[in-house]
């Protein structure tokens, strides 16, 4: 992989993604975006990975995108199709970073170890679980800079928090903290500064012991179930059992728990 200023690691069945910009607090630059899609893809394609942490170097999370790339201007596009606008450049969707998340079906944590603001924010709430840090700052505000979220916040937080108070986040354009988070669903769960990346690795490790099968079927069906009617998705699951049931980890997982021990599941 050929990541600028990103790190990518695999400990055991987790990959840790790192925004390693520090001196930037992990500004985000048109570079990254692709080279966040390319780490969620090798983490896609990797049979031994089970989930995912991303977090970020130094004392923040991410500060959102780099204004002073976007403030250089756009590039000339003309001819070159399946692109959009992304922080006054170009991006093709097949590299943009928000897509490639939300289609990734291994479970993704973000462990917010400092300040998450605007795109960054956008970037924690696409994961499926968030650790943060005691008094860290999370922050939209978009409308204070004249444009929208958009790295996938206007899908996300109706959903997450609900309509009224994803409008006032997005309308007001406030800071608030990890605790005022916690309360309002948008994070899993407030730690200690430093605490933040081993708890998030101790839930990776727990979610990576389980069925890897099981857990990549569940995110999926949850992720289709947004979008579609109670019957038809009821339908999906049970198609989706059918092929659980044929497979290895469902067979080793009713052994161990006839023979009363922790499962060792292959993904098979």
């Amino acid at each position: 992989m050929n990541l600028k200023d990103l790190r990518y690691e695999r400990q055991g069945h987790v990959a840790v993604i790192t925004l390693d910009r520090p001196d930037r607090l992990n500004a985000i630059s048109q570079a990254m975006v692709a080279g966040l899609a390319e780490a969620f893809r090798t983490a896609a394609d990797d049979r031994d990975v089970r989930c995912v942490v991303l977090t970020g170097a130094g004392k923040g999370f991410c500060s959102g995108l780099d204004l002073k790339e976007a403030a250089a201007g756009p590039v000339e596009t003309s001819g070159q199709a399946g692109l959009r606008p992304f922080n006054g450049r170009m991006v093709g969707l097949g590299d943009f970073a928000p897509i490639v998340l939300h289609q990734l079906d291994k479970p993704v944590i973000a462990a917010v170890n400092g300040a998450a603001a605007g795109w960054g924010l956008d970037l924690a709430l696409a994961c499926d679980l968030r650790i943060a840090a005691a008094g860290a700052k999370l922050g939209l505000m978009f409308a204070k800079r004249g444009v929208v979220p958009d790295g996938g916040g206007t899908w996300l937080l109706p959903r997450l928090v609900g309509w009224a108070k994803a409008a006032e986040l997005v309308f007001l354009g406030e800071v608030i903290t990890a605790e005022q988070g916690l309360a309002y669903g948008l994070v899993n769960r407030v730690v200690p500064q430093g605490e933040v990346l081993p708890e998030a690795m101790r839930w990776a490790e727990a979610i990576a012991a389980n069925s890897p099968l099981a857990v990549q079927t569940a995110k999926r069906l949850m992720r289709q179930g947004l979008n579609e009617p109670f019957a038809e998705h009821v339908d999906r699951v049970v198609l989706a059992l059918q092929r659980l049931f044929q497979s290895r980890d469902f067979q080793e997982g009713v052994q161990a728990f006839v023979e009363r021990r922790e499962p060792v599941f292959e993904g098979r």
